[in-house]
């Protein structure tokens, strides 16, 4: 089974951009789409589904909240919208599909780079609290995620970087979300609390292996990136992982693709 994971910084344009046209040569089973930064229903209306895929997506109250999608090459035996949280069901931040042996979900977290300190709502909110709350309740998910006794892969853009070998020295330097000292110390829970795995950095342990490249980071797809997009198995799952890569050669958004391969089968 193939599973790609992408932040396309809106559907339509990265479309517009070949994403199609890539989608076709990776013959992937799974695509998981986060930020298409649209409704749900003109993903079919538009006919921004790739051909073999079926389409499940969810938005947000607003579509620059983002919104994610997932294609499949094989009908789900369930789609579960949102993971019961008000606020990131609002803001249509997860979606899973239940396939025979596995469930895929595609999960993206409030971005707060360069808004940390910005007010949201009346009630003396910033930016950067809305992601904390994002992440202290997904954090509460993958737990009862990690209790069952179905494997499952989560495809994320958790909006944060782990290691230090995960982020270019600039962000070392930089005291910005993304690279924060209690964002780090949330994926330290996930990775080595809880024993979730971090599928790509299981088989990848090399230096400069990034996703996202924020516009005002100088060095387009050079040594500015940062990695926050994730393919998060639970334990299960780790016997299973064959290969795995950041298609860094793209051009569909700032980030790159993740691809990973896992020797399950989907199929029924």
């Amino acid at each position: 089974m193939r599973v790609v994971s992408i932040s396309v910084n809106g559907l339509e344009q990265a479309v517009g951009k070949g994403f199609f046209d890539w989608i076709a040569g990776q013959d992937a089973d799974v695509i998981c789409v986060q930020d298409h930064r649209m409704r749900a229903y003109e993903v079919e209306d538009r006919q921004l589904v790739p051909e073999g895929y079926e389409a499940y997506f969810i938005d947000g109250e607003n579509n620059e909240d983002g919104g994610v999608g997932i294609y499949t090459r094989h009908f789900p035996k369930a789609i579960m919208y949102g993971f019961a949280n008000e606020q990131a069901d609002r803001e249509g931040r997860f979606i899973q599909a239940d396939f025979d042996k596995v469930s895929v979900a595609c999960v993206l977290a409030p971005c707060a780079l360069g808004l940390e300190d910005d007010p949201i709502g009346g009630d003396d909110l910033t930016v950067l609290d809305r992601k904390d709350d994002f992440m202290d309740a997904f954090g509460v998910h993958m737990q009862k995620t990690l209790r069952k006794r179905r494997q499952f892969i989560v495809c994320a853009n958790l909006q944060s970087a782990h290691h230090v070998t995960d982020a270019s020295p600039r962000y070392h330097k930089l005291d910005v979300s993304g690279f924060l000292p209690h964002e780090r110390a949330w994926l330290d829970r996930l990775f080595e609390e809880m024993g979730s795995i971090d599928a790509f950095r299981d088989i990848n342990k090399q230096s400069n292996q990034f996703t996202w490249w924020p516009e005002w980071a100088a060095g387009w797809r050079k040594q500015s990136g940062i990695r926050v997009d994730y393919q998060i198995a639970t334990p299960g799952i780790r016997k299973t992982i064959q290969d795995g890569w950041i298609d860094d050669d793209t051009r569909f958004s700032d980030h790159a693709p993740v691809v990973m391969d896992y020797d399950i089968e989907i199929g029924f």
